[in-house]
């Protein structure tokens, strides 16, 4: 198999996260409607079909990269798989707030990935990549400002005298 190039890594990587924001959203979701934050899934449910959407994308180009489907997809895989055994992790026991402290995290790294992938392409100059940033960028930045929103909502509702 060859190797990765720099800019094949980073979009392995940011279609494993692409791919990992899906289930999370879904995980959160989940906790949201038990607590019937009936925006918070609405909200979700959005940024699912958003990555969803990005990881098509993702594929697309992915395809289109001579000989590397293969490598790029392995690294999606691995990448992945890093973020939801995180996920399991941090949202063991855990309430529509903490699933948005988690969001917050991975949508700011994920928007972060998206950011060098497309400082990278600056040099590498591949039209399909510059592309691909240029649609994922704003799609990204709106999942981290969203998070945010409700996150500070909700964290606004608790009383912090309350234990935890």
């Amino acid at each position: 198999m060859p190797e990765l190039t720099t800019l094949d890594e980073k979009l392995g990587e940011v279609l494993g996260l692409a791919q990992a924001a899906q289930t999370a959203a879904k995980k959160v979701a989940t906790l949201a409607r038990k607590e019937k934050e009936t925006e918070v899934v609405e909200v979700l449910q959005k940024m699912q079909e958003d990555a969803k959407q990005v990881e098509e994308r993702c594929k697309e180009v992915a395809t289109s990269r001579d000989g590397m489907k293969t490598a790029i997809n392995m690294k999606a895989r691995e990448t992945k798989t890093e973020i939801t055994d995180f996920m399991k992790t941090y949202l063991e026991d855990a309430e529509t707030l903490d699933g948005l402290e988690f969001l917050s995290m991975s949508e700011a790294g994920e928007l972060a990935h998206w950011e060098i992938l497309a400082k990278l392409n600056e040099t590498a100059k591949d039209k399909q990549i510059a592309n691909l940033a240029d649609a994922s960028l704003p799609i990204q930045q709106r999942h981290v400002a969203t998070v945010r929103q409700h996150a500070l909502r909700l964290a606004a509702e608790e009383d912090p005298s309350e234990p935890a």
